[in-house]
C-alpha cells in the first residue's frame, strides 16, 4: 500500500513538469526569392524595304517589352505594316516612324504605362516606344525614333499629362531602314487631325518578326548605340 501511494505522489509531482514542456512550433518557410526579371532579347524584323534587329529591354521595361515580345513571337505583327512617318520640321532624316496593328483579331488587352521616370530609359536615337492615348491604353502599335526625341519622355514638372511614352528597347541593326521609311512618300489626304499628311503611301510591309537565338546575341559591351556607330567606309 505504501509503495502504491509513493508512486501516486511521484506521478503527481512529475505531471506539472510534463505539462510545462513547450510544444515544438513548426518553422516558418523561408520567404520566396523575388522573381528575376526576364532577360533582354533580340527580335529580327524583316520588312519590304530591309531588315532590322530590335533589342527588347525586358529588365527595365518588363510590361511594355513583354507586350511587344508577345506580339512578335506569336505572329501578330506578321503581315502588318509601318503606316506613318513624322519628320522633324526642316529635316528628312529626323523624327519617328510608326507601325503595328489595330486589328481586333490581333490586338491583346491594353497594358499598364511604364513612364521613363520609372524605367530610366529615354527617347534617344533608335529607341522603341509604345504609342498611347491615355496612360494604360497602349496595345499593338510601336514607334522608332530617328534622332533624339526626349520631349517624349515623362516630365513631372510639365503640366497636364506629363507621363510621356514608354520606351522598351532600341534598334541595334538597320537604322538605315528606319531612315528609308522616314523618307518614304505620304498621302496628302489620308489621316485625321494632326496625322493628315503623315500616312505612308504605300505602306511598308512587315513581312515577319521572330526571336533570335541567344547564341546570336552579341555581348552588351559589343552593342553600340546607333548614334555612336561608325559611318560605313565606301
Amino acid at each position: 500500500m505504501k509503495s502504491i501511494l509513493a508512486l501516486v505522489i511521484a506521478a503527481s509531482i512529475a505531471m506539472p513538469a510534463l505539462a510545462q514542456t513547450p510544444k515544438k512550433v513548426p518553422a516558418k518557410p523561408a520567404p520566396a526569392a523575388p522573381a528575376k526579371p526576364a532577360a533582354d532579347v533580340m527580335i529580327e524584323v524583316n520588312t519590304s524595304v530591309g531588315r532590322m534587329v530590335f533589342l527588347l529591354n525586358r529588365q527595365k521595361a518588363p510590361i511594355t517589352a513583354g507586350n511587344f515580345f508577345k506580339y512578335a513571337t506569336t505572329g501578330r505583327f506578321n503581315g502588318t505594316s509601318f503606316y506613318r512617318r513624322v519628320q522633324t520640321l526642316g529635316t528628312t532624316d529626323k523624327g519617328f516612324i510608326q507601325g503595328g496593328t489595330t486589328d481586333p483579331k490581333r490586338v491583346l488587352p491594353p497594358i499598364a504605362h511604364e513612364p521613363t521616370t520609372l524605367t530610366g530609359l529615354s527617347h534617344v536615337d533608335g529607341a522603341l516606344s509604345a504609342p498611347r492615348w491615355a496612360p494604360g491604353t497602349a496595345r499593338g502599335d510601336f514607334t522608332i525614333m530617328s534622332g533624339d526625341a526626349k520631349w517624349m519622355d515623362a516630365d513631372p514638372k510639365a503640366s497636364g499629362d506629363n507621363l510621356g511614352y514608354a520606351v522598351f528597347g532600341r534598334v541595334v541593326e538597320g537604322m538605315d531602314v528606319v531612315k528609308k521609311i522616314l523618307a518614304a512618300p505620304v498621302s496628302t489626304t489620308k489621316g485625321e487631325g494632326v496625322m493628315r499628311g503623315q500616312m505612308l503611301e504605300p505602306q511598308v510591309k512587315i513581312i515577319s518578326m521572330k526571336l533570335m537565338p541567344p547564341i546570336m546575341m552579341p555581348p552588351k559591351a559589343m552593342i553600340v548605340p546607333p548614334a555612336q556607330q561608325p559611318a560605313p567606309i565606301n
